[in-house]
């Protein structure tokens, strides 16, 4: 019976009380990250409520699928977990890379540069008022002011890459368990923003009325346009383009991560690596394989989501859930306020400002696929909107990229031990 037990992952029997594990090797992981993405369709498709606040698939069936294994972990039956960490990571770099792969010349020229500003600007703003925020509530629960830090733009706008990053300097400077504390916010702002940016976007649409442009549409269906269908010789062509592509990605991320005080994910190397691989093949009249690259591009992204909510361990959060929890609680309201009364006026008071909302309370609670599962929910459920799909996420993430780090390394210095 073990032998073929070991077909499918690695037993460990607890010893002298501890709990048995179980980790499944990555093919039968991905069997079940099928199953939550097949299943999350499945629930949205047969519920009005979700479709109309536009919750992400993945994040839906995810949430019980994590809940229902560490329900099992939390009763002492069995601790599962899924060998996924190399694959989260590629899907990760791919679907990124399909993003900059959108962001054109002509598309930048459309923008224009006004909205960029803006969009720089309510980043910044944002990334400051969590921290503020988290400083002020650290200190009247009597909680140390770089654990607020820590709940606040570093696991928040962050994530938690860059509050796993900067636990240890946190810790360095008199903060116990500030990367424990940072992965854990970091882990519940993705459940937050990915629950919180589309009923805020909802709201604003149904309160003003707002209509997507039905001449906007997708690059691959673009009236009067001819579009290449989706045959093997062009898959093939167009992801191996993708996979030299994100090879080309990586000295950028070697430079990007080398600057001093910025602390750059991986992802963001692919993303540049894409932005300079769509121009270069336009600027030489190349084949651009527009299709294929939104096939791919959505095929990945729900397969990341489907990913990381499946693996949540919501048992490690019970130990610093308490005064994380209050600090949370604050940024959920406070990214919900800045959502309704800043995003949405700064970028327009129009359908695709109500878009670049949700993008925005994605990243802003937890990570860039956050922001585009957010606002591609919204668009399948309203409308298309290119400029908020191709130009916001990215746009806004590299700003955080840049400011984030440098404001948490300047402001983390005034409480040091």
């Amino acid at each position: 019976m073990e032998h073929i037990i070991s077909y499918f992952g690695e037993y460990t029997a607890g010893v002298d009380g501890a709990l048995s594990t179980f980790k499944f090797e990555y093919l039968t992981s991905l069997g079940f990250a099928a199953i939550v993405i097949f299943v999350g369709r499945w629930i949205v498709a047969h519920s009005a409520p979700l479709r109309k606040y536009a919750i992400p698939a993945p994040v839906v069936s995810g949430l019980i699928f994590s809940i229902l294994v560490s329900c099992l972990k939390g009763a002492g039956v069995v601790g599962l977990s899924f060998n996924v960490s190399t694959m989260k990571d590629f899907c990760q770099n791919i679907f990124f890379l399909a993003v900059g792969y959108g962001f054109s010349a002509s598309l930048l020229k459309k923008a224009g540069g006004g909205l960029a500003v803006k969009i720089a600007i309510a980043a910044c703003l944002l990334i400051t008022l969590q921290d503020v925020l988290g400083i002020v509530l650290a200190q009247v629960i009597g909680l140390n002011p770089l654990l607020g830090l820590q709940c606040s733009s570093a696991a928040m706008s962050g994530g938690v890459g860059t509050a796993s990053a900067l636990g240890p300097v946190f810790e360095s400077y008199g903060a116990a368990d500030a990367t424990t504390v940072g992965v854990a916010a970091g882990t519940l702002g993705n459940v937050m923003g990915s629950l919180i940016g589309g009923p805020v976007a909802a709201f604003l649409i149904k309160k003003h009325n707002l209509k997507s442009d039905p001449n906007d549409k997708p690059e691959v269906k673009v009236a009067g346009k001819a579009v290449n269908p989706l045959v093997n010789s062009r898959m093939v062509s167009c992801f191996g383009l993708v996979l030299l592509i994100c090879a080309l990605g990586m000295p950028i991320y070697c430079l990007l991560d080398n600057i001093p005080m910025i602390e750059m994910p991986k992802f963001i190397g692919c993303l540049f690596a894409g932005v300079i691989g769509r121009n270069v093949l336009e600027a030489v009249g190349a084949k651009t394989y527009t299709a294929e690259m939104d096939a791919l591009e959505h095929m990945f992204l729900e397969l990341y989501l489907a990913l990381v909510l499946m693996t949540t361990d919501f048992t490690k959060l019970a130990p610093v859930a308490g005064q994380m929890g209050i600090i949370l609680v604050g940024q959920a309201v406070l990214i919900v306020l800045f959502g309704i009364f800043v995003s949405y006026n700064m970028f327009g008071r129009d359908y695709g400002a109500a878009v670049m909302t949700a993008g925005n309370i994605g990243w802003g609670c937890g990570s860039a696929p956050n922001a585009v599962a957010n606002e591609k929910s919204i668009m399948d459920e309203y409308g298309w909107h290119t400029v908020a799909w191709v130009l916001y996420p990215s746009f806004a993430v590299i700003i955080d990229d840049i400011y984030n780090p440098i404001f948490l390394s300047v402001v983390s210095g005034f409480f040091a031990a």
